[in-house]
């Protein structure tokens, strides 16, 4: 029998997804990875509310230190992607590398063949190749977050919670009285209070450094207090009078200042990305046709995409699109198929 590693997160999600396997009939366990750096582990519950859970649900449940990695691979990347004036998407490369990656070798070693997660997304097979696919449920569907994982990686990995709603889990839990019924998964998961300008603070120097706040013309309109606390889009907190609304239009990380214009100043029609994953397609030759997210919850707007050299691609929207951020994931999507995704550059 094909036995199952679920990933617990001390959230609602994973844990009906533990039940839901049990239900099925699959010989399954839980796996839960400490992540979390080690100054800010006594803040860390999930290992105890995933172990709450699999007592109550009578299954094996392993905690697995991946903090070290953790902290080269995903930490480090999201501290000098904020340093080169850029707003990262830990979630995508952490799905890539460790959640899909490493986790999923430590389950193996524990004698799991498939990992579980509580995503709420679906893997359908088509012939020799994996498609991945939205979740049914539009207001929490995750595929944006997974485009970067590979063949091999969707061969070996289920999402029960894919063509259920949220409301159907949360019902479920409750019914069942498991105790991570009302608990929620954190926005990022290595920040215990999601306050990221904190954890900059903390962890990044060079994102902390005053600066100046200019318009396009070059005029010093203000001081900044560090390049961590602004984003492409960003209106309130500029701390700058002035007669119209100003918004943040671009970061530069060189000369370390941040700069703003109207609205309009947002819009463009066009963005190179890099390290492009293609997922459920092989990579085309030529121009293809697709629905582009450029952030997570971007409703997709409609664009042509042209695969170049280097794993790199050229979106052309038809129409313009307003902040379209440097270090955030553009994903395409034909339906609900995820073509593939890339890094704004």
């Amino acid at each position: 029998m094909t036995r199952i590693a679920v990933a617990m997160s001390g959230g609602v999600d994973s844990s009906v997804t533990a039940e839901l396997l049990l239900e099925q009939g699959y010989d399954i366990f839980g796996i839960t990875m400490l992540v979390v750096p080690e100054n800010e582990i006594v803040n860390n519950k999930v290992p105890l509310m995933s172990q709450n859970v699999a007592t109550k649900l009578g299954m094996q449940h392993y905690v697995v230190d991946l903090r070290a990695f953790f902290k080269e691979n995903i930490i480090s990347y999201f501290c000098s992607q904020y340093e080169v004036g850029k707003t990262p998407n830990p979630c995508v490369r952490c799905n890539r590398f460790v959640k899909f990656g490493l986790l999923y070798e430590k389950a193996r070693e524990l004698g799991a063949d498939v990992l579980a997660t509580g995503h709420y997304a679906r893997v359908e097979q088509k012939d020799d190749r994996y498609i991945l696919k939205k979740g049914v449920d539009p207001k929490r569907d995750q595929s944006y977050f997974l485009y970067r994982l590979t063949q091999e990686q969707l061969s070996r990995t289920l999402f029960p919670l894919g063509d259920i709603t949220k409301d159907t889990v949360r019902l479920k839990a409750t019914e069942l009285q498991l105790p991570t019924s009302e608990s929620e998964s954190r926005e990022i998961c290595f920040i215990p209070d999601n306050d990221y300008r904190r954890f900059l603070k903390a962890h990044s120097t060079e994102t902390q450094k005053t600066g100046e706040i200019i318009d396009k013309a070059g005029q010093i309109l203000g001081k900044h207090e560090g390049i961590s606390h602004y984003t492409i889009g960003q209106r309130h907190g500029l701390g700058i009078a002035a007669s119209q609304p100003l918004y943040v239009i671009s970061i530069d990380s060189k000369k370390n200042c941040v700069v703003v214009g109207e609205k309009a100043d947002l819009l463009s029609d066009e963005a190179k990305v890099s390290v492009v994953n293609w997922i459920s397609i092989p990579e085309p030759t030529a121009q293809i046709k697709a629905t582009v997210k450029i952030r997570y919850l971007h409703p997709g707007a409609e664009a042509n995409v042209t695969p170049l050299q280097n794993h790199e691609a050229r979106i052309k929207f038809t129409q313009p699109q307003s902040a379209i951020t440097p270090g955030q994931a553009a994903v395409f999507y034909d339906g609900d198929v995820v073509l593939g995704g890339g890094t704004i550059e």
